[in-house]
């Protein structure tokens, strides 16, 4: 591993975060001058926004051929939400885990992981799977967008997604993102995104595009000097890092005893992550998923969304104990993959 490479991978992290939250910004205050509803632009603009760090980062890696830092990304980015984030969230407030919608987002979550668990099997990632993959994702907004009007108690994944984003930037006793999915954008009227929307978009998405090549090629760099797979990057370095901004907004939401928006937004992460972003990268570079994946971190991924539907359909509350031992696997799944 050399210095330039590092670089790479911490300037294009940098860049993923502000250019992501350009892009976020920008969209979101387009779709409120064309009269958008503040429910569809937080289940849909700033869900897709938020998650296209990880989408670029796994299309450019795909498109020079490097299925494993694409493949890797997503799956390596599932686990880490479980293990890691969740897992941090509960050491700092414990989360309660309430019925309801959230049940049947956690078996969307589970069954779109299973899927891509069978896929790695029996099919490469072509346009028809990643047809397949999208026509999840948007009858999943749709079920989302209809759960959410027709007011039920508790919110979908989707919901809890925007909604931790907002969080970042409102109080803790706030409005709901349904009722200001646009935080974001009123917290910093001095950024070009306020202003000129179209500019602070397309800004955000240059920007994301940049920060996703030298992510990407710091990565394959680390990957080459340091004699370790781009699986291993990818399912490590990359996916932690691309991670970064829902670590922090489940963290917030924990910390202000928010555990359902932490919870939510874990798992509506991790259906956009297999859907939305395995998805996209099948149709725009269709790539294989590496058989070391297929072999190992499919499976572990599949056992840690079984271990969380667990704990969902059970209603139980992940204590910091729990947390600590969730923090504690994802230290031993990182130390099984890196060569020793």
């Amino acid at each position: 591993m050399t210095a330039s490479d590092l670089l790479f991978v911490v300037a294009g992290l940098v860049l993923l975060i502000v250019g992501g939250e350009l892009l976020v910004r920008g969209a979101v205050s387009m779709a409120e001058r064309f009269g958008m509803s503040p429910l569809l632009i937080g289940i849909t603009l700033v869900g897709f926004g938020t998650s296209m760090p990880e989408l670029v980062t796994s299309v450019q890696a795909s498109l020079i051929g490097a299925p494993g830092i694409a493949i890797g990304n997503i799956v390596g980015s599932n686990i880490a939400n479980i293990l890691l984030i969740l897992g941090v969230s509960a050491l700092l407030a414990p989360i309660a885990i309430s019925d309801g919608t959230v049940r049947r987002d956690g078996q969307i979550m589970f069954a779109s992981a299973f899927v891509f668990f069978l896929f790695g099997f029996a099919l490469p990632l072509d346009r028809l799977v990643g047809a397949v993959f999208i026509a999840g994702l948007v009858g999943y907004l749709y079920y989302a967008y209809r759960q959410e009007t027709a007011g039920v108690s508790s919110h979908t994944a989707a919901f809890e997604k925007s909604e931790a984003h907002d969080e970042l930037f409102v109080s803790g006793t706030g409005p709901s993102s349904a009722q200001m999915p646009a935080a974001s954008v009123q917290a910093s009227p001095g950024l070009a995104a306020a202003y000129f929307p179209l500019v602070g978009a397309i800004a955000g998405l240059v920007i994301i595009v940049a920060g996703g090549k030298l992510l990407v090629d710091g990565a394959t760099g680390i990957a080459r000097h340091a004699g370790v797979s781009e699986a291993v990057i990818g399912l490590t370095v990359v996916a932690i890092g691309t991670s970064l901004p829902e670590l922090v907004t489940s963290v917030i939401a924990a910390l202000r005893r928010h555990g359902d928006v932490a919870l939510g937004n874990v798992i509506g992460s991790n259906i956009y992550n297999i859907l939305g972003i395995g998805g996209v990268t099948a149709i725009v570079a269709p790539t294989s998923i590496p058989p070391e994946i297929v072999r190992f971190d499919n499976p572990v991924m599949i056992a840690v969304s079984v271990f969380l539907l667990a704990l969902i359909w059970r209603g139980l509350t992940i204590s910091r104990l729990q947390g600590g031992a969730l923090v504690a696997c994802y230290a031993l799944y990182l130390f099984s993959l890196w060569p020793h």
